[in-house]
Formats: C-alpha cells, sequence, structure tokens
C-alpha cells in the first residue's frame, strides 16, 4: 500500500512508517516534528513564525498537495494535522478526501470530541477537563475550551470524524470519547514503541534515580507542576536515597539522553493511560508513575502484568507512590522487568503495525 501520514505527535507517526516499511509498503510522514521535539520526517511542515510564516506554510502545502494523491490510505494526526487556521485546512481535507481511497483520523490527543465529552458526559473520573463533577478551570483548560467549542475547530473535527473510513483512539480516554459517537468505525490500537537505547539496570545501585520532562507551557495542564513538587519534596525528605533529573524543551534525541539510565520516570498526572513517552521509558525498563487505571489494562485484556505505579490526580498520591519505592527498593527490580515484558507485548511496533493495516484493509474505500 501507499500510506501517506500527515502530522506527529510524539513519534506516533514516525514510529508507525518503521512498522509499515517493514512489510514492505511505501509510507510519507509529513510533519513539524512536533515542534521542538523535532521527531523525523520526509516532509518537513514546520511553520515559521508569524503571519509569513502562515503564508509560506499554506504555500508549501499547496505546492504538495498534487502528490498528495493517488494514495490507498491518508492518515492524520489530528483535524488540525497543520498548523494552519481551520478555515484553511477545509479545503485541503476535501482535497485529500476526493483525491486518495481512504482517509483516516486519529484520535490520539486534543479535539473536540475529547473536550466536549470530558465536559459534558464526564465518563472518566478525571482527565485533561474534569475531576469528578468538577471543571478544571487552569488556563489551559480554559483555552482549550474555547479553541474547540463552538467554534471552526469543532466544525472542522466534526466534518472529518463523520466522512473519514476509520477513526483510531491510542488511548482508553480517547476511545471513550470517540466510541459511542462512531461505533462503527472507531477502533483502539495501542501506540507503537520501537525500543532505542539502552536497557535500564534491572537493580539499582545508590540513590534511586527520578526523571521528569517538562512540557513547554504545559506543565500545570499535564500536571507535571504537581508532580515535579512531590518529587522534589521527596528527594529533600529521603536526599541520600533519590536523585532527581529535570528535562524542560528538549528535543527527543537529548530528552532521551537524560532520560536513560533512570529509575523511574513521573509523567501524566491526569491520564488513565501510559503515553509514548512513557511506553518508551518503559521498553528501557524505566518505571513509569503516573495513569495506570484499571481500564487501561482492561482494554488490552491484560490480567497479569501490572508494571505503571497508578497514581491519583493529587499531590499525595504521587509522593505516597514515590515514598513507598522508596521505603521498598525491593519492588523496583520486579517493576523494571514486567515494564519491558508489557511493552513488548502490547506496544512492539511490528505488532501495532499489522493491527493498523488489519484495520485499513477492514475499511473499503
Amino acid at each position: 500500500m501507499r500510506i501517506l501520514l500527515l502530522g506527529e505527535y510524539s513519534n506516533m507517526h514516525a514510529t508507525l512508517a518503521e512498522g509499515f516499511r517493514h512489510f514492505g509498503h511505501e509510507v510519507t510522514v509529513a510533519s513539524n516534528g512536533d515542534f521542538w521535539k523535532d521527531y523525523p520526517r520526509d516532509i518537513d511542515l514546520a511553520r515559521k513564525p508569524g503571519k509569513v510564516g502562515g503564508i509560506q506554510l499554506l504555500a508549501k502545502v499547496y505546492a504538495q498537495l498534487p502528490k498528495w494523491r493517488g494514495y490507498d490510505v491518508v492518515q492524520l494526526i489530528n483535524p488540525m494535522f497543520l498548523e494552519l487556521k481551520a478555515e484553511r485546512i477545509f479545503p485541503i481535507y476535501r482535497y485529500l478526501l476526493r483525491h486518495n481511497r481512504r482517509v483516516f483520523l486519529g484520535a490520539y490527543g486534543m479535539d473536540y470530541y475529547w473536550v466536549h465529552t470530558c465536559l459534558n458526559e464526564k465518563p472518566l473520573r478525571y482527565s485533561d477537563f474534569n475531576i469528578g463533577d468538577t471543571i478544571r478551570t487552569n488556563a489551559d483548560a480554559v483555552k482549550e475550551q474555547h479553541d474547540w467549542i463552538g467554534t471552526l475547530k469543532e466544525k472542522l473535527n466534526r466534518l472529518v470524524a463523520e466522512t473519514c473510513s476509520g477513526i483510531i483512539a491510542n488511548l482508553y480516554e480517547y476511545w471513550v470519547c470517540y466510541h459511542p459517537a462512531f461505533p462503527k468505525k472507531t477502533t483502539y490500537i495501542p501506540m507503537p514503541i520501537r525500543p532505542i537505547g539502552p536497557i535500564s539496570p534491572i537493580s539499582p545501585i545508590g540513590p534511586i534515580s527520578l526523571f521528569i520532562g517538562i512540557s513547554k507551557g504545559r506543565s500545570a495542564y499535564k500536571g507535571t507542576d504537581i508532580m515535579l513538587q512531590a518529587a522534589k519534596d521527596i528527594q529533600q525528605k529521603y536526599p541520600d536515597k533519590v536523585r532527581l533529573q529535570i528535562a524542560e524543551g528538549l528535543p527527543f534525541a537529548e530528552y532521551e539522553k537524560l532520560m536513560n539510565g533512570s529509575d523511574v520516570i513521573l509523567d501524566q498526572l491526569y491520564s488513565y493511560t501510559p503515553s509514548m513517552n512513557s511506553l518508551l521509558a518503559m521498553s528501557k525498563g524505566i518505571i513509569v508513575v503516573g495513569g495506570g487505571e484499571p481500564e487501561c489494562y482492561d482494554i488490552l485484556q491484560e490480567k497479569e502484568l501490572r508494571p505503571i505505579v497508578n497514581v491519583q490526580p493529587d499531590y499525595y498520591s504521587v509522593c505516597h507512590e514515590l515514598e513507598e519505592l522508596v521505603l521498598h527498593p525491593e519492588r523496583i527490580p520486579v517493576l523494571k522487568q514486567q515494564s519491558v515484558a508489557f511493552v513488548r507485548k502490547h506496544h512492539d511496533y511490528l505488532r501495532v503495525a499489522q493491527q493498523y493495516l488489519d484495520f485499513y484493509n477492514n475499511k473499503k474505500g
């Protein structure tokens, strides 16, 4: 098959492309590299600052459009798959729909259905937008509500969801938001991970090494501020037993170098399931303290492996779980081994790529 992957989140499309190529398919990845993370791509769609940058990107996309036709599969990372305003994307999407066999939507992150469902139906006990029945009012959450509710972004998202061939959710959270609205075209497929670099030592020597990455401008929204404060306080309480390393706003290659060799990574306070970042760490034998609710294991039909140190979305839960690891270091080798086994079992990029190919083939265009 000829496959075009448009956009990037956390190395999703770049990793999928490797899997598809392994099976002999022709793949093109066109993206901005997920901003400063600078993930690999075949066509660079990074936008330069300002209005001039937008005009230049739009011109580049229109120059590419004749080459973006005749594909068996076009997959969009998000309804906003380009760094352009929604009104600019409408005609581009319609062109892709007309001139390619099938178009698929990734339910991988921020979009209308995620925002709307968390604010209204609230199927999750907590999320980026709610804690129980309470709506979160931090600046990022409010901004996303204004961006996606009652706007052209909402209209675009609805159009894509209604007219595409299929929708793939990579987290339980996104699946539960899309599946009720589009049960016949929505599926869940785990995130693809291709292990890169050394495996973290199974038996920690000396202090437990904690690692946390901070995304630019997203600290409060993702709960990193709370997790970082808990980690700092645990380090202060046990200075001889805990070492803390912080990475902020780094390209992926530099970020990964800092992460390698850590014992524990703190990530995604408000998530039910581990992110690409967390899964990559797990593939290296690094323990994740973050989202690991029962639903994330249930959707995978996993009955035995429970490697994620699940936390509730508050400071005290994070402190408690970190302290338990410090006071019971005998748990660490077991969790490290389970982390590697879990990723190999459910998230191997070749296994995941085959699941995508099967879904594509089952959706006739």
